[in-house]
């Protein structure tokens, strides 16, 4: 695993102030995948102990927007990139800290390559939440566009 990329992590705590709000720990941000940790806090567990799943969903959409960041920063000065839908399943009671790994789903070259042409790509980045003990507690699916920019 490579280490965390400091650079990735504050440009989404810069940009994106909900980001901050849970403490996440950025753990790998490479252009092949995002990892964030979300540590265990109680202002932030639901009725049965575990993260909310809000908290949860926040750490998978912020993995997913690392990836992409870290996939396509050098594609900023043209194109913004948005998420356009993103679909959440909640597979078993996750406790304690909570990991988020997110991967591109095709070859940034080929989203680039659309965004060469004039066109406005979609792409997915598939999210796994996992507890400390390696069990899948969530899946996410997070459609993602680059909106060139006018």
């Amino acid at each position: 695993m490579t280490g965390p990329s400091p650079s990735i992590g504050a440009l989404l705590a810069d940009t994106v102030p909900m980001a901050r709000t849970l403490g996440l720990e950025y753990l790998e941000t490479s252009a092949e995948r995002a990892v964030l940790r979300l540590p265990d806090q109680p202002e932030y567990r639901n009725h049965v102990g575990g993260p909310h799943a809000g908290a949860m969903f926040t750490l998978a959409e912020s993995a997913s927007g690392c990836a992409v960041l870290a996939a396509f920063g050098d594609q900023l000065s043209r194109a913004v990139p948005l998420l356009v839908r993103a679909e959440i399943a909640y597979r078993k009671l996750a406790m304690g800290p909570v990991t988020a790994t997110a991967v591109l789903g095709r070859p940034a070259g080929d989203v680039v390559a659309e965004l060469d042409r004039g066109e406005r790509p979609e792409f997915t980045v598939t999210v796994e939440i996992a507890r400390e003990d390696g069990a899948v507690t969530g899946e996410m699916a997070a459609v993602w566009t680059l909106r060139p920019h006018p």
